[in-house]
């Protein structure tokens, strides 16, 4: 139990890191994506360690951030309709819309409270199994710090034409990936409740969230 417990700190902690290691990418196009890991995961250590309020897990401020410079980033679209699965397809517009914006929330208030963990991590970058034409890589890497190395790993995409390089989609934290994990959940909810239903259970836990964190 202690060990599972441990282990569900460090990945909040890891995947708080990971959500907000995604800075604006000036040269994203020609960067290579273990590269590009390796780099924003070094700037967003430094930049939560500098700043007392997002180790503090400020909500607003995290949520400004996350608008500004991470959202631009990954592929949130893709993120969220795998991680709904078949339902997404049948879900109008609106439902998407609502769909991203709560489980956005979500993810962003279940973390929030992790940074303050953040503190003498490092990340070291595992060599990069991919050709040069390839469009989906995985990008291995381990969070070292006090204890056992963390296995943190990303699933990105290159993406072509205006805005083009490589954006993240899923991660990997301790051999679980985030998309299947809320797979499961939420199809549970869809298979019960709908869409609708699933939509309003969110809202209701990023309300509840929202009241225990003041």
């Amino acid at each position: 139990m202690m060990k599972r417990r441990v282990l569900g700190q460090w990945f909040a902690a890891v995947l708080s890191a990971s959500l907000l290691a995604l800075a604006p990418l000036a040269h994203a196009a020609d960067e290579a994506p273990d590269a590009l890991i390796k780099r924003l995961s070094d700037e967003v250590l430094s930049t939560i360690r500098a700043d007392a309020t997002l180790k503090q897990g400020d909500v607003a401020k995290i949520m400004t951030l996350v608008d500004g410079k991470i959202m631009p980033n990954v592929n949130f679209q893709r993120m969220t309709a795998a991680a709904v699965g078949p339902a997404w397809r049948q879900a109008t517009p609106e439902q998407q819309k609502r769909l991203q914006d709560e489980f956005k929330t979500l993810l962003v208030r279940t973390y929030s409270g992790a940074l303050a963990q953040i503190d003498d991590q490092t990340v070291s970058l595992k060599p990069l199994r991919a050709s040069p034409t390839d469009t989906e890589v995985v990008v291995r890497s381990e969070v070292r710090g006090r204890g056992e190395p963390i296995q943190l790993d990303y699933r990105l995409e290159k993406t072509p034409g205006q805005g083009a390089g490589w954006k993240i989609y899923n991660l990997n934290v301790l051999g679980v990936w985030l998309v299947e994990t809320y797979r499961s959940q939420f199809a549970q909810e869809i298979t019960a409740k709908g869409v609708d239903g699933l939509i309003a259970t969110l809202a209701e836990r990023n309300r509840s969230n929202a009241a225990r964190k003041g």
